[in-house]
């Protein structure tokens, strides 16, 4: 992608993407075992998994106009607009043969979940919330030994604070609409992966295809 602007849709391409498309939002803190489980329902169900995070991520490494405003963002400590992080998960879906997707880590506030809404029209099946509790969440993040520079005691409080107070709003506004199917994340991966399995199993059968691209 070379230039700011996202491709023109064709029309009628979001009526077909209404038409055809099942998403299914994936949510729970950090620590759940979301990147655990999704990967697991991908094998097994045959959807095409999209994480928010990678495709911004992407569109960075692109070198893109897009992406050099995005990496601005992040330096500045600013959070991406919705609106564009809606137009990437949009883009990954029209461009891609499979139109059974689970979206990761995704919606993480009321305005994400507005603008997905409003943007691609389209609601989800259902939300897989793994739910567990701010003691488990911290315990699992201080020992799975990533690596990574946002897992120290006072970032870890600050990404909990984050969820809580931004991404379980959502959460409890599509339970409202009895959306969500809650999963007893504190168990073992072997354990949970069973009640996903019997959610996922209530959906129409998936015509499976050589790749989920």
């Amino acid at each position: 992608m070379a230039t700011s602007e996202f491709p023109a849709q064709k029309d009628g391409s979001k009526a077909v993407l209404q038409e055809t498309t099942v998403v299914v939002f994936v949510l729970g803190g950090p620590g759940s075992g979301k990147g655990t489980q999704c990967p697991k329902i991908v094998e097994h169900f045959g959807f095409r998994h999209l994480c928010a995070g990678d495709l911004l991520q992407a569109e960075i490494e692109s070198e893109s106009e897009n992406g050099t405003m995005i990496q601005n963002f992040k330096k500045e400590g600013k959070i991406v607009p919705s609106e564009i992080t809606v137009k990437l998960l949009q883009q990954a879906m029209e461009q891609s043969d499979n139109k059974r997707f689970i979206v990761d880590g995704f919606p993480r506030n009321e305005e994400n979940r507005a603008a997905f809404e409003n943007i691609v029209r389209i609601k989800p099946e259902f939300v897989l919330f793994f739910d567990c509790p701010e003691e488990e969440l911290t315990k699992r993040i201080l020992n799975r030994n990533q690596g990574r520079v946002d897992d120290n005691i006072e970032t870890i409080g600050k990404r909990l604070k984050v969820y809580f107070e931004s991404t379980l709003p959502v959460i409890n506004y599509y339970n409202s609409k009895r959306k969500v199917q809650k999963i007893d994340a504190q168990r073992s991966i072997d354990e949970v992966f069973e009640d996903v399995k019997s959610v996922f199993a209530k959906l129409r059968p998936v015509a499976r295809v050589g790749s989920t691209k």
